[in-house]
């Protein structure tokens, strides 16, 4: 797939702070100018951007219940009460339940933990889960990721004379669960000054805020900001703020001294001697955890999570990541069926969503196979599979359309129904199925913007090769950790040539592997373009052409820069559109 690429150049003002900022951090102006676009704009600015702080997180106090959700931890764990945490079978439920449950394990041994089974409890607070709850003698119930729509299960619950804190980060609806303390930045009463914690984060500062309380020095929580890293880099939410402060930290602690379970997921991704990033989170470390929710049971997972002993570990990191292989065979059958279904549907061109459904499809790995036909039709889209007289399924966005709104729009159609802006989950009747693929496109129809639907490539400068060197490099490496909000920069170089050598490569030779020579300097860069190989025909012409690309490490030399070409296309395009 080509892109439509989107360049601003910088204004005269722009570039005159960019130099003025380049020059007071000893700075290229093209990363001065970075700074600048992200809101950057002053030598102390950029230094807390650079040098993220723990003594800067927000004071958790400020958010609203967490005094009450303390006191009331605090009388559970006085009282010798049993405790259960209780979460999402996600990367986000499960690494907070393991952030929850290894801390206060540390204090109190009266605890336990629980992850509902997809297939047989379905999302959130479950019957299943509270009657264990009951037969276990549990009095008070820490839910994670999930709970701020448990209305009804949480009135029983108290019934059986349970307490919740709930520890969400997921849009309320206008009626709350009627739980002893709920902890969510989203509800409308809170002003807590960051609104886009992960649940990991959410329970990460019910910790902060408990171990403030109790005397318990901060140093002891630091351990557990891997499971912060994992979480925010899983969950896609913006790398900005509070959240960068925990990622950056989060993957200091990943790459220096990580939980045991995660090493032993480290190690079975191959990753072992290499600065890990979050992209290594978002491809290899997070599927891995996701598998056991999405083919059997999430609790697998946590029980790694929480594991000490390390060839322990590394038996049950094999194991879930058998599970990763069989979710990729099924992936790749489910994408390839919903990609023949699409094209089937001649009307589907001209709309601007999609909602597939199947009976036959995986319930966990629905979400999966709408992110990639998010990906590949710039469409929002869900996918829903049958589940008795229900259908259950997932819903991705693109680029700026919250899909939660969306959803929410056709909620007299729907049984239950819970998310953000880019992703969320829904249940409804099946035989609803065909009203709400009406009313779900019609409301897209009235609020998407046509940019949305378009493969748009932002590229943030135009170097050239000679101005790619180990230093800039290492200079761009400082505005990591990267994610939503402060996405990895990409670059643009015109008027390039094959060198000669380059190839098509990989396994289906769908790869490029490319070395290059800019016109410009006659400088020589080595690059490689993920599934591209249509364009091998054009680059062996002999013409110019331009790439787009972010800057890598050579994963074999590691003193080498290498390109990651996102996109290729004939000089004569972006002259053009520039």
């Amino acid at each position: 797939m080509h892109f439509k690429w989107n360049y601003e150049p910088p204004t005269s003002q722009e570039q005159q702070a960019a130099e003025e900022l380049g020059e007071k951090l000893s700075l290229s102006p093209v990363l001065a100018l970075l700074l600048i676009r992200r809101g950057i704009t002053t030598e102390s600015a950029a230094k807390r951007f650079f040098r993220p702080q723990l003594a800067d997180l927000i004071n958790p106090f400020l958010m609203k219940d967490m005094d009450v959700a303390v006191d009331r931890l605090n009388d559970a764990m006085g009282r010798k009460e049993r405790i259960l945490v209780y979460g999402d079978y996600d990367v986000d439920g499960c690494t907070a339940v393991a952030l929850v449950y290894k801390f206060l394990r540390q204090f109190y041994s009266n605890i336990d933990y629980y992850i509902p089974d997809r297939y047989d409890e379905g999302y959130g607070v479950s019957r299943k889960g509270l009657e264990y709850a009951r037969d276990t003698g549990v009095k008070l119930i820490i839910i994670l990721d999930c709970g701020i729509k448990a209305i009804d299960e949480i009135a029983y619950a108290k019934t059986l004379g349970i307490d919740f804190i709930i520890c969400d980060h997921h849009v309320p609806d206008d009626v709350m669960p009627d739980a002893f303390a709920i902890l969510n930045p989203k509800r409308p009463d809170d002003f807590y000054p960051f609104k886009h914690l992960c649940g990991c984060g959410v329970g990460f500062k019910f910790m902060q805020a408990f171990a403030k309380n109790n005397g318990i020095p901060f140093s002891r929580l630091i351990p557990l900001l891997d499971f912060c890293a994992v979480s925010i880099a899983a969950d896609i939410v913006p790398v900005t703020d509070e959240n960068r402060i925990l990622a950056y930290h989060g993957l200091k602690q990943l790459n220096q001294n990580p939980s045991t379970g995660l090493k032993a997921i480290i190690d079975i991704c191959g990753l072992n001697g290499r600065e890990l990033t979050m992209s290594d989170i978002v491809f290899k470390i997070g599927p891995r955890i996701n598998a056991s929710g999405r083919m059997e049971n999430g609790k697998e997972s946590v029980d790694l999570l929480v594991e000490k002993d390390f060839p322990t570990a590394l038996n049950m990191a094999k194991h879930i990541n058998e599970y990763n292989e069989q979710r990729k065979d099924i992936d790749k059958q489910m994408t390839e069926e919903a990609n023949q279904i699409v094209a089937r549907l001649e009307s589907q061109k001209h709309r601007s969503s999609i909602v597939l459904y199947d009976e036959g499809w995986k319930k966990g790995v629905i979400g999966i196979v709408a992110s990639r036909l998010t990906e590949i039709y710039f469409r929002p889209t869900v996918v829903l599979t049958r589940d008795g007289e229900f259908a259950t399924g997932s819903a991705r966005s693109v680029t700026g359309f919250d899909v939660y709104s969306a959803i929410k729009s056709c909620r007299d159609l729907l049984v239950n129904f819970g998310g953000h802006t880019y992703a969320a989950g829904l249940t409804l009747r099946w035989d609803d199925i065909p009203e709400f693929r009406h009313r779900f496109q019609q409301y897209v129809e009235e609020h998407i913007q046509p940019e949305q639907t378009e493969a748009i490539l932002n590229v943030d400068a135009i170097l050239d090769f000679k101005d790619i060197s180990k230093r800039l490099h290492n200079d761009l490496k400082r505005f990591s950790p990267f994610g939503p909000d402060n996405q990895k920069p990409i670059f643009c170089t015109t008027g390039v040539y094959d060198y000669g050598t380059s190839k098509v490569v990989g396994r289906e030779q769908e790869h490029i592997k490319l070395e290059l020579v800019d016109s410009k300097s006659s400088a020589v860069m080595s690059g490689i373009a993920f599934g591209q190989s249509a364009s091998v025909r054009y680059i062996k012409s002999k013409r110019a052409f331009d790439i787009a690309y972010t800057l890598e490490d050579n994963v074999f030399k590691r003193s080498q820069v290498q390109l990651q070409i996102e996109d290729i296309r004939p000089t004569e395009e972006f002259i053009v559109e520039l």
